[in-house]
């Protein structure tokens, strides 16, 4: 991205007269900037899925001879056209359009994402293209226990994995929370396990939440029991705090590197494949598998939305997954 905010504004202005042994208001001047910049940049996986969206509006506008910073909005409208144009998805065109207004921001300049025209192509766009994203598809409890079943638990990696996926759907974790858990965030009681969530994409600012993972009276099929051998064996290797997931070197030997997205996200689909429409389970089927099992079970908005961490009742209808017209129908309610 360019240069920050912190670069373009003045630092210190010149000193403001002050009486007796009152302050300047000049003396929290960077202070104030770095809080701007701070909460211009945003998440951390947010801000790096902007820097490639803004380096290739970058390298196109090159290509057209066209500046990129500032840019105006005949630029930003054409390269729109050009992204629907090769089948971009929705989403993909809306990301563009943040990350060319985000560094306009942190650079100082009015940004063209502003302009009304340009505000109605993206409407137009939208109806174009219709703004359904393909969703992660979900699968049954049924189908989870086989696969759980037949994983092998004598190799670490096996262990780390059945941990993985066990506390994935039990807790209705997004990747980004997975991949990012920590040893000491994890926290025994009475009823299972409490898990703290330092930070997530609805929880920018870092405050407290929560999500419980509880026993279940099978062994075999219990995601506390599969996530505290897990922890028990990472304390033999004297593990105590850092990364929850690591990989692994070629022989089974213990890393330091923490499990990527892209890495969860092959693991679930080595462990659980696709559906019977071929679609691939990924690691947010997870989450969506949390939301439409709990749903079909009689589990209330109210108590889904206390583990997902959603703020609406809205978004967990649309992570339900209920597409097969045997699972969830009136028709059973009829008293025949």
């Amino acid at each position: 991205m360019e240069a920050y905010l912190m670069e373009q504004l003045p630092v210190k202005s010149q000193p403001s007269e002050a009486v007796g042994q009152a302050l300047s208001i000049d003396s929290y001047a960077e202070g104030t900037i770095n809080f701007i910049r701070v909460g211009l940049d945003g998440a951390a996986n947010t801000k790096e899925g902007y820097a490639g969206d803004w380096n290739r509006f970058k390298r196109w506008c090159a290509e057209h001879a066209t500046v990129a910073l500032p840019a105006d909005a005949k630029t930003l409208g054409a390269y729109l056209t050009f992204l629907a144009e090769a089948g971009r998805k929705l989403s993909t065109i809306q990301r563009a359009k943040a990350a060319i207004m985000k560094a306009h921001q942190l650079s100082g300049h009015p940004s063209p994402t502003r302009d009304e025209t340009v505000k109605t192509q993206l409407e137009g766009i939208g109806r174009v293209i219709g703004s359904k994203q393909k969703q992660a598809p979900a699968f049954t409890m049924a189908y989870f226990k086989r696969v759980i079943g037949d994983m092998d638990t004598t190799r670490p990696d096996g262990l780390r994995d059945k941990a993985l996926l066990f506390i994935g759907l039990a807790g209705a974790f997004r990747r980004e929370e997975l991949a990012n858990l920590n040893i000491e965030h994890i926290h025994q009681v009475d009823e299972g396990l409490i898990i703290e969530l330092p930070r997530s994409k609805t929880n920018q600012s870092g405050a407290a939440e929560e999500k419980a993972v509880f026993y279940a009276p099978d062994r075999r099929t219990c995601p506390v029991r599969a996530l505290l051998d897990w922890l028990q064996f990472l304390a033999e290797q004297g593990r105590s705090h850092g990364p929850l997931f690591v990989s692994f070197y070629k022989g089974q030997r213990l890393s330091k590197r923490r499990l990527s997205t892209d890495r969860l996200n092959l693991l679930v689909h080595r462990y659980l494949g696709s559906n019977k429409k071929g679609e691939k389970y990924t690691a947010h089927s997870l989450r969506a598998s949390f939301v439409t099992i709990a749903k079909l079970a009689g589990a209330d908005d109210s108590e889904v939305m206390n583990q997902t961490k959603h703020k609406t009742a809205d978004m967990i209808r649309r992570y339900t997954r209920v597409d097969n017209v045997l699972q969830h129908n009136a028709g059973k309610k009829l008293g025949f």
